[in-house]
């Protein structure tokens, strides 16, 4: 199982010393690019799942390339 935790900065060594003093436990902390990014794919995610549930709409492909 993974687990992604939101730790302040001031508290966070204190927390990984201890996750990483347990021998099952492998704890390696992520760059604030890295989880901004799984963030995102997150979001992006959960809006296919609600456009595909019909809950929300699509946008036209051609709208979008438009944007860019």
């Amino acid at each position: 199982m993974k687990v992604l935790l939101d730790i302040p900065d001031n508290k966070a060594a204190s927390l990984i010393e201890v996750l990483r003093s347990i021998s099952y436990v492998k704890a390696k902390p992520l760059t604030d690019a890295k989880a901004l990014l799984m963030e995102e794919i997150k979001e992006a995610v959960e809006e296919m799942k609600l456009i595909k549930a019909g809950k929300k709409k699509a946008r036209n492909a051609e709208d979008f390339l438009n944007e860019l």
